[in-house]
């Protein structure tokens, strides 16, 4: 078969062609996410993504990695067209602008992740071994923080469900996605080499995941007194009925009235701003939710925006859970605030343009970086994420080995019966398989469930409906490796492989 006519050389002969295919790779790689969950097919859509780095020069590995990246976040994150326009009632244009920024946004930085793999690979497989993982695992950190970060696909929350899973633990989700990258860059390169190098190679695919498959079997915390009764309730209230005038009292009155039913139940917990409205305003009502919970010797968590007055006099706005029937109320306050959904990073003259069309334009307040803990009334610490923050591994550290539970509380209403709810369910998932915590999760209009320390759904509703769910849950003590050492050894050690390569690589 001669060169022109190899499927493998057309990157180089056919760039056209072969960068609509790794657009179409990038569109298979969602499916390895939640809801499909089809983690076997990354390596169909990884294998010519790193074979076209070895293939062709950086700047066309570059190209390639762009339009993967197009595939991939254009598929995985399309529900952010209907949160700006369904339910943000936006215009089509700025949702459009919104979704197809941040799309070219996550694509630039696949198409950093192709060229620094092509350039320091030099088209030599053994070395795309070493390169491959460092340069995809730094980069997948880096777009997770730089400009507030988008850490949404990253490829270790794939594999939640495979044996890789049982690394999750011992090295977090970065250090996942070294070992999925790590084997599909082994099996490549045995692809390329002969002989016993072939067997070697072969058995560096297989080690992460037989490896994995025996980790999965160690409990690496330890049950933390009697288990402890539970219930999340899920109002199911959709997110263009939720601040109406009308549904105002009906909504109040189910989740009282779901939790006076839950009254022998030790924790409560209400989705993120369950009771839209700020504290001072429903002063009365959380008098009496306080009152309910004291009677019944229960904890209530629910989420409202906390408005309170700073020292200088003005008010500052919170997205907040407080809890309520301890001998003082509780409050966390979301530090990890949405751009352009809880504030808006634009000039003065762009807010006041956003004013004038009725969009959004008012920022919330960030709480502080570490807050303290919410007690129970049986002395048990909680974390609590509101929202995506559960996608923040680093930023919930501090709350442990101290937190026996974690709260996650959120609102993907925004999102409609998309990806979405599923794909935000399998980052909490991930946080309760790293921490070693079980995750008590309540969300709007789904999905609420109980997760184990494990990482596997207890119990799990159904969306768009009202849902109450109740559950003896244990708590837990001690620390997993990843809760002691963090994202820092792997960020590390991916930077310190970047940088000794490219130092080899240039010219003497």
């Amino acid at each position: 078969m001669s060169r022109k006519s190899s499927l493998l050389s057309l990157a180089a002969d056919r760039p056209r062609i072969s960068q609509a295919i790794a657009f179409l790779l990038g569109c298979l790689t969602t499916t390895a996410f939640a809801p499909f969950g089809w983690y076997l097919l990354l390596p169909v859509a990884l294998l010519p993504f790193f074979h076209v780095c070895l293939a062709v020069s950086p700047r066309d590995a570059g190209k390639h990695g762009f339009w993967f990246g197009c595939g991939l976040f254009l598929t995985g994150t399309y529900w952010i067209y209907i949160s700006v326009v369904v339910f943000g009632q936006a215009p089509t244009w700025i949702a459009l602008l919104l979704m197809i920024g941040l799309v070219l946004l996550m694509s630039a930085w696949l198409w950093l992740t192709a060229w620094l793999v092509s350039r320091l690979a030099s088209g030599e497989p053994l070395r795309l071994l070493v390169v491959a993982p460092a340069a995809w695992v730094l980069i997948e950190w880096l777009r997770g923080w730089v400009l507030t970060g988008f850490p949404w696909l990253a490829l270790g929350y794939s594999q939640i469900d495979s044996p890789l899973a049982g690394w999750a633990p011992v090295i977090g989700v970065y250090g996942v996605s070294v070992l999925v990258v790590l084997s599909i860059a082994a099996l490549l390169a045995s692809i390329a080499m002969p002989g016993r190098a072939r067997l070697i190679l072969l058995g560096v695919v297989v080690l992460p995941w037989v490896s994995g498959g025996v980790l999965k079997g160690v409990d690496w915390t330890e049950p933390r007194g009697a288990p402890v009764t539970a219930t999340l309730i899920q109002g199911g209230i959709p997110q263009d009925r939720k601040w109406l005038p009308e549904q105002f009292w009906p909504t109040l009155n189910f989740y009282r009235g779901q939790t006076l039913a839950a009254a022998r139940s030790d924790i409560v917990l209400w989705p993120e701003v369950a009771i839209p409205s700020v504290t001072d305003l429903v002063e009365d009502y959380i008098s009496t939710l306080e009152a309910d919970a004291r009677r019944s010797r229960q904890t209530l968590l629910f989420g409202i925006l906390e408005r309170v007055a700073d020292p200088a006099g003005d008010a500052k706005t919170y997205n907040a859970v407080i809890a309520v029937g301890g001998d003082t109320r509780g409050s966390y306050r979301k530090q990890h605030l949405v751009p352009f959904g809880e504030y808006f990073p634009v000039p003065p003259r762009v807010r006041e343009w956003m004013r004038m069309l009725s969009l959004p334009h008012r920022d919330l307040s960030a709480g502080a970086d570490e807050q303290p803990l919410i007690r129970t009334r049986e002395g048990l610490e909680l974390a609590v994420a509101i929202c995506y923050e559960d996608a923040y591994p680093a930023e919930q550290l501090y709350a442990l080995p101290d937190a026996a539970l974690l709260i996650n509380v959120s609102n993907d209403a925004w999102f409609g019966d998309s990806i979405a709810p599923h794909q935000h369910l399998q980052i909490a998932r991930m946080r309760s398989l790293e921490f070693g915590r079980v995750t008590l999760r309540a969300a709007n209009t789904g999905v609420s469930g109980f997760i184990g320390h494990d990482g596997k759904i207890v119990d799990a509703g159904p969306q768009f409906e009202p849902v109450v769910l109740t559950q003896r849950v244990q708590p837990r003590q001690g620390a997993t490796p990843y809760v002691q050492i963090g994202n820092t050894p792997i960020v590390v050690l991916c930077a310190l492989i970047l940088v000794g390569f490219w130092l080899r690589s240039r010219p003497s």
